[in-house]
C-alpha cells in the first residue's frame, strides 16, 4: 500500500502548491489573456492563407479548432470568429498584421507566466528573446494549423479515389471522422508537450511532464462535456449577461481549460519534487543521499 501513500502525498502536494502559487487568479489571466490572443491570431492565419491564396483553409482550420468542443460551447466563439475570417485580407506585411502577431503572442506569455507559477521557477531570461519566442510559436502554430487543414481537406479526395479503386474499403469510411479527432488530439498534446517542456524557465526531462499531460488530455476531455452539461442543464447565462452571454460562455470554459492545464503542471512539480527532482531534471542531494 505504500504507492498509495504516495499517491496521496502527490495529490496533497499538488493541491498546496496551486493554492500557494495563485492557480486559481493565474488561470483567470491565462483564459482573458488566451480569449483575447484568439482573434488577433486567427487574423494573422487568415492573412497569411489569403497572401498564398488558401482562403478556404483558414475555414477548415476553424473547423479543426472547435469541432472538438462541445458545441454549446463552441457556438458564440464560432459565430463572432466566422465574422473575423469573412474580412478579407491579403497583405501579411501591414502594421495591423504585425501587432496581430504581437497581441497573439502575449496569450503565449501569459501560459509562460502560469507555468513558470506552477513549476515554481524564476525567469530570468531576456524579456526580448522570450517574446521573439512567443513570436515564433504563433508563426509556427499558423503554419502546422495551415498544414493540417491543407490533408483534412485533401483526405477525403484521396479517400474517395482509393474506395473508387478498392469499393470493399468504404465500410470502413467512418474513420473519417474519428480521424479527425484524432487530429485535434495529437495537435494537443504536442502542443502541451512544448510547452512544459520549452515555454517555463529550467529544464524537465520527457519523463518530468508526461504525468500531468496524460492527466490535462483527460481532465480536458471530461471538463468540456461536464461543462456543456451544466450548459445545457442549468446555467442561463443570457437572462444573467444579455448580450455579453456569449462572451461570458466562453471566459468561464477558457478558465477551467486553463485550471486544468495549471493544475497539470503542479501535478508534475509535486510528483518531481516528491521524487527529488530539481528544475534541471536532476535529483537533489538530499534525494541522492537517501538512495
Amino acid at each position: 500500500m505504500g504507492w498509495l501513500r504516495r499517491l496521496y502525498a502527490i495529490a496533497y502536494r499538488a493541491v498546496l502548491l496551486f493554492n500557494s502559487t495563485d492557480g486559481w487568479a493565474i488561470a483567470s489571466h491565462v483564459a482573458l489573456s488566451s480569449l483575447m490572443a484568439l482573434f488577433p491570431f486567427l487574423i494573422f492565419l487568415t492573412a497569411v492563407a489569403a497572401f498564398f491564396d488558401l482562403s478556404e483553409l483558414s475555414q477548415t482550420v476553424v473547423k479543426i479548432l472547435f469541432d472538438s468542443i462541445p458545441q454549446a460551447i463552441a457556438a458564440p466563439i464560432a459565430r463572432e470568429v466566422q465574422n473575423v475570417l469573412l474580412v478579407p485580407r491579403r497583405d501579411i506585411l501591414t502594421i495591423g498584421v504585425a501587432l496581430a502577431i504581437w497581441f497573439a503572442s502575449s496569450g503565449v506569455e501569459a501560459l509562460r507566466v502560469g507555468l513558470n507559477r506552477a513549476y515554481g521557477t524564476t525567469e530570468n531570461r531576456n524579456f526580448i528573446f522570450l517574446r521573439l519566442e512567443s513570436m515564433a510559436f504563433v508563426l509556427v502554430g499558423t503554419v502546422v494549423l495551415l498544414t493540417l487543414a491543407f490533408l483534412v481537406i485533401l483526405m477525403p479526395v484521396i479517400w474517395s479515389t482509393t474506395v473508387h479503386f478498392l469499393p470493399r474499403l468504404s465500410a470502413f469510411g467512418g474513420w473519417l471522422d474519428l480521424t479527425r479527432y484524432g487530429v485535434t488530439a495529437v495537435v494537443a498534446s504536442v502542443g502541451l508537450l512544448v510547452g512544459h517542456l520549452w515555454l517555463p524557465a529550467g529544464r524537465r526531462r520527457l519523463t518530468d511532464v508526461l504525468p500531468g499531460i496524460a492527466l490535462t488530455l483527460m481532465a480536458w476531455i471530461g471538463g468540456a462535456y461536464g461543462f456543456s452539461l451544466y450548459l445545457a442543464d442549468f446555467a442561463n447565462y443570457a437572462s444573467t449577461y444579455a448580450g455579453l452571454a456569449g462572451v461570458m460562455t466562453a471566459i468561464v470554459f477558457l478558465y477551467l481549460i486553463a485550471v486544468i492545464l495549471l493544475m497539470g503542471a503542479t501535478v508534475n512539480a509535486a510528483i518531481m519534487a516528491e521524487f527529488g527532482v530539481d528544475h534541471a531534471g536532476q535529483k537533489t542531494q538530499e534525494a541522492a543521499a537517501a538512495d
